[in-house]
């Protein structure tokens, strides 16, 4: 068959297979022209999934007729006034949305600049285009696409439903929403809850204030402020405490010189970043900005422009989990307020709305009960018991915490008023042998002692093999360990690293390993298994000690759930009051090492809210 030339709406159709794959990725391109644009107010309304209706209106600068007719012709822009693709400033830069998004659908652009009498308009069906018309219009840009892939009805079948659809453009302007905050976001349609995020223009506290309407509100309370700059390298922005996570990664945004990415680069230096007080299965919330020079970064390696590419990319990734690492450290022991909130919200009454704020106690009638009723979760069935149960009796049935004795599970202590000024306040009780009860200025703390206990020693391990390296013992007889011979000569490559950490290994002919020393603190476990770690640890991770030390980190945090108080264990009022005064001066203490929180804190207006004093 001979080579022909394509007929160029063919061609535009074919293009735009990969800049309008679904309607979301036209609502994105539209959106970001207005940005461009300068626009200071964007509303989106889409219909059918943005399938029958995808209409972007914008204030921004408008376009003259000129400009309007060359807008539509595919590699025309105005964003790359020098043909720089290597210093890219813009969101869009190819020229390619509006021709694709016309050649696959009905476009309709109406737009008038500031010092213009009257607008324009222009219609582009199936890639035919119209001429341009006058037309009334304020300054801006309404564009409007309808029947989207009507001219491709291939592609229809390949879309979801239309409520999936939707809800993919409500992600895409929440994405920009976060990027841009101080712009004005509306979304409408159907099969989707109306979006609105007003401009916020008060710095960090408006965008503050941007994340929590996008993130949920109770980002706010549970959110560590990072802004970090080297060499030409910014990141700033805002991420949430260890203990306050997600189940998926939706809620990580990043911002790559105000371009929304979703970049594998990031994304892993986040899940570095949370290694050591988060479960793997866990997400942290957070949104970052990365700002460099253009010329750093290549924006130009996916036809969504969805991700980018880094000249630079370990250090962009070292330096990304050093500020959230930092961050983390600096919020010290800090636990999610959300464990609070899950708290009271598990001691209502089931069915009983917590009283609202109205609620007076002058108006409260308790309703007569028998004595024995109050306690019929804790004793035997009332036909078996007599109707007149004392005092004493009911007494002898409620929890052990309300009446210690000798061999009860709960241990008071008297009260200390200089340590319950302390964060954590002053020890009160244990109960189960397990769990601390703190009292605090304004309501009271409950501690899991072995969860607290775990992350002191892990960190006081860590402080020692920074301070003195770890301590090494020698094998009586060095272990020959057989590896792959490209996994032995990656471990030997590293070999004077991996002594500075405890770890000495020589060759043994092709693929084996001698060692002869191991840490201290694992001697006695299996030394193939640990050598093995090591090499798959530089196979995943690379070359270089942080790796190695992230790995040995692991190992240490196995070690201290070993050394930790364990639950169960009877503790005196001063190694109580003890433990909290260490949790207040330990970073990372708010976490245990699998990352569950190692304590919550109960307000003691909610607490008189649960009982109706407010």
């Amino acid at each position: 068959m001979a080579v022909r030339r394509l007929d160029p709406i063919l061609v535009d159709r074919i293009a735009a297979g990969e800049v309008v794959e679904r309607p979301a990725a036209a609502v994105k391109e539209l959106v970001e022209n207005a940005i461009d644009a300068g626009a200071t107010s964007v509303e989106v309304t889409v219909e059918g999934g943005g399938r029958r209706l995808i209409r972007v209106v914008d204030d921004g600068h408008g376009m003259t007729p000129d400009d309007l007719e060359l807008a539509i012709e595919r590699h025309a822009t105005s964003k790359l006034p020098d043909g720089d693709l290597f210093s890219i400033q813009t969101l869009g830069f190819r020229g390619e949305a509006l021709p694709s998004i016309g050649a696959v659908a009905r476009l309709s652009i109406v737009t008038r600049t500031a010092d213009a009498e009257t607008g324009s308009s222009i219609v582009v069906e199936a890639g035919v285009k119209g001429p341009v018309r006058p037309a009334s219009a304020p300054k801006g840009t309404r564009i409007e696409v309808t029947d989207l892939f009507a001219a491709t009805p291939a592609r229809l079948k390949f879309l979801k439903s239309d409520r999936s659809e939707a809800q993919a453009v409500a992600e895409i302007i929440k994405r920009l929403a976060v990027a841009n905050p101080e712009i004005r976001f509306t979304l409408s349609g159907e099969h989707l809850t109306s979006l609105s995020y007003p401009p916020e223009s008060d710095g960090e506290l408006g965008a503050l204030r941007r994340l929590s309407r996008v993130l949920g509100a109770e980002f706010n309370d549970n959110a560590m402020s990072i802004d970090v700059e080297r060499e030409g390298v910014r990141v700033h922005g805002f991420a949430s405490l260890p203990t306050f996570h997600r189940g998926a990664s939706t809620h990580v945004h990043f911002v790559v010189n105000g371009r929304p990415v979703r970049d594998k680069l990031l994304l892993g230096a986040v899940r570095g970043a949370y290694s050591d007080v988060m479960a793997s299965d866990r997400h942290p919330v957070l949104a970052l900005m990365v700002d460099l020079d253009p010329c750093a970064v290549d924006v130009n390696v996916h036809p969504a422009k969805t991700e980018v590419r880094f000249r630079d990319p370990n250090f962009v990734r070292g330096f990304v989990i050093a500020a959230i690492k930092e961050a983390i450290t600096r919020f010290g022991f800090r636990s999610a307020t959300t464990g609070g909130t899950r708290t009271l919200e598990n001691l209502r009454p089931q069915g009983a709305p917590l009283p609202s704020r109205g609620f007076s106690s002058s108006h409260y009638r308790p309703t007569p009960i028998r004595p024995a009723d109050a306690f019929s979760g804790w004793q035997a069935p009332l036909d078996q018991q007599p109707r007149t149960a004392g005092l004493a009796e009911a007494q002898s049935t409620l929890p052990d915490i309300a009446f210690p004795s000798a061999d009860s599970r709960a241990t008071l202590t008297e009260p200390d008023p200089f340590a319950e000024e302390s964060p954590l306040g002053a020890a009160r009780a244990q109960i189960h042998g397990t769990y601390i009860v703190a009292q605090t200025p304004d309501g009271i703390v409950i501690v899991d002692q072995h969860a607290a206990h775990e992350r002191l020693v892990y960190e006081r391990l860590k402080r020692e093999r920074a301070a003195s390296g770890i301590g090494r013992q020698m094998l009586l007889i060095p272990e020959v360990v057989d590896l792959d011979p490209v996994d032995a000569d990656r471990v030997l490559a590293e070999a004077a690293t991996l002594e500075n950490l405890g770890l000495v290994v020589e060759g043994f002919g092709p693929g084996a390993l001698l060692v002869r020393e191991v840490p201290s603190a694992l001697a006695g476990g299996c030394i193939k298994a640990l050598v093995q770690d090591v090499a798959d640890a530089l196979t995943e991770w690379g070359q270089g000690a942080s790796s190695l030390e992230a790995r040995l980190d692991a190992v240490l945090s196995r070690m201290s759930c070993h050394g930790s108080v364990r639950a169960g264990r009877r503790l005196k009022p001063e190694e109580m009051n003890a433990l909290l005064r260490e949790m207040e001066t330990t970073p990372l203490s708010g976490q245990c090492n699998h990352g569950r929180p190692t304590y919550v804190e109960l307000k003691l207006a909610d607490i008189e809210r649960l009982f109706g004093r407010r």
